[in-house]
């Protein structure tokens, strides 16, 4: 893997620093250990969303006893098929008081628990019934139609592992097992800046030359689906003379900082310069192969990181979720499985060998297979990334895949609790 070395105040940036961003990411872990946050406990309705500090064992068999899986009759297997008297009507919740014989049968509803003596259950629609006794014509086997205990968990059992993101499915398991205070990761509280004299707030009447701050409200956004906490911070003015003590202060007061624009190599881009003056150990990987994003910053303060994303809305999003993921998802103490999509080009996509590229795609539903329209990235625009379900990836050696090209879509982070 290329070296990177220390980017000193002033310099630019160069072919032979500029890493791909697996590379970048690599390069960055290597430097920084990532720890996740402490663990703490949240009740069930709080944990939607948040990461498993511990695994989750069952403490019971589950179903504890043996169940009907659907509506029907219970009764002994070996005496079927055959004439069954019908001597009781199994409710929910409650364990029948009779034990059948290879005469008779209980009526019982799905979910309902056997009763003693049976071993299986015949559904409704394949009997005939007066009422006092049920026909069953074919021979059933045992276990046929029940839930067998344990047979979804067993006692000991890992049934939910660690760093598992919890989502309404794991909510239902939790509560199954009684567990009622869920030990997850504290979500970690990220700093995130605009930098720029253009940059007014979204409730301002911006002035000619001015924009409203999109960014620190969208990178907020896509933390908080990422699992951390966000925190908004004042403006970094590009002559102010507090830049450096705004971002010291937040560099202690929050377990990371992000900041969009003021992260490349000119004149009035403060942020590479303050990082390398205040931070340690500063600057680990300033510049990236890839289109858009070039002039991302990856730095760190002791063990936590500071990330300086590109100015331009689009590439500040794709760069965020498409390169730092892997840093947040480490803070949270999750693990990263970005959601894809299998699609076909709708047109040709084209990039520039030797750079990474990331175009954002629109997905389209037409037949079998989702078509991928591309999407021509412009500095300029703040509605790029809504317009766009996702991304594909181009890697180095590519320079255009004509339209009908099988793709992996990577979709955009959605929101999360």
């Amino acid at each position: 893997m290329q070296s990177v070395n220390p980017v000193l105040p002033g310099e630019g940036f160069t072919v032979e620093r500029l890493l791909p961003p697996r590379q970048a990411i690599v390069a960055f872990l290597s430097r920084v250990t990532i720890q996740p946050m402490p663990v703490e406990q949240v009740s069930l309705d709080a944990a939607l969303g948040r990461v498993l500090a511990e695994s989750i064992v069952a403490g019971h068999d589950y179903p504890p006893a043996p169940r009907a899986m659907m509506d029907g009759f219970a009764l002994r297997a070996d005496a079927t098929p055959g004439e069954f008297e019908i001597i009781d009507d199994i409710r929910m919740g409650s364990p029948s008081p009779v034990s059948l014989s290879s005469a008779t049968a209980s009526r019982i509803p799905t979910g309902g628990l056997l009763p003693n003596g049976a071993d299986a259950v015949v559904a409704v629609e394949e009997t005939r019934s007066d009422g006092v006794r049920v026909t069953v014509s074919s021979a059933v086997a045992a276990g046929e139609n029940v839930a067998e205990p344990g047979g979804d968990m067993r006692e000991g059992d890992v049934v939910l592992p660690a760093h598992r993101r919890i989502r309404a499915a794991e909510i239902g398991v939790l509560a199954t097992l009684g567990v009622t205070r869920v030990p997850v990761f504290r979500k970690p509280v990220v700093a995130v800046f605009s930098s720029g004299d253009e940059i007014v707030e979204p409730d301002a009447q911006p002035k000619l030359g001015q924009i409203r701050d999109s960014n620190r409200y969208a990178v907020a956004a896509s933390l908080r689906a990422m699992g951390a906490n966000p925190r908004h911070y004042p403006t970094l003015r590009d002559e102010a003379p507090e830049f450096e003590t705004s971002l010291a202060a937040a560099i202690r007061e929050c377990d990371a900082v992000v900041v969009t624009g003021g992260s490349s190599v000119g004149e009035r881009d403060r942020l590479p310069r303050a990082v390398a003056a205040i931070a340690n150990p500063g600057i680990i990987v300033h510049g990236l192969r890839i289109k858009p994003g070039k002039p991302t910053l990856l730095g760190a303060a002791g063990r936590k990181p500071i990330i300086g994303l590109p100015g331009n809305p689009a590439s500040a999003l794709l760069v965020l979720e498409a390169v730092a993921a892997p840093i947040f998802a480490a803070l949270c103490g999750a693990r990263v499985v970005p959601a894809t999509v299998h699609a076909r080009l709708a047109e040709t996509a084209r990039s520039r060998a030797g750079w990474t590229w990331h175009i954002p795609v629109r997905l389209h539903e037409e037949g079998s297979v989702a078509a991928a329209y591309p999407l021509a990235v412009r500095s300029f625009s703040v509605s790029l990334a809504a317009r766009a379900d996702g991304y594909i990836v181009m890697e180095e050696r590519d320079e255009a895949w004509p339209a009908g090209t099988p793709v992996t879509v990577v979709r955009f982070l959605e929101g999360n609790a």
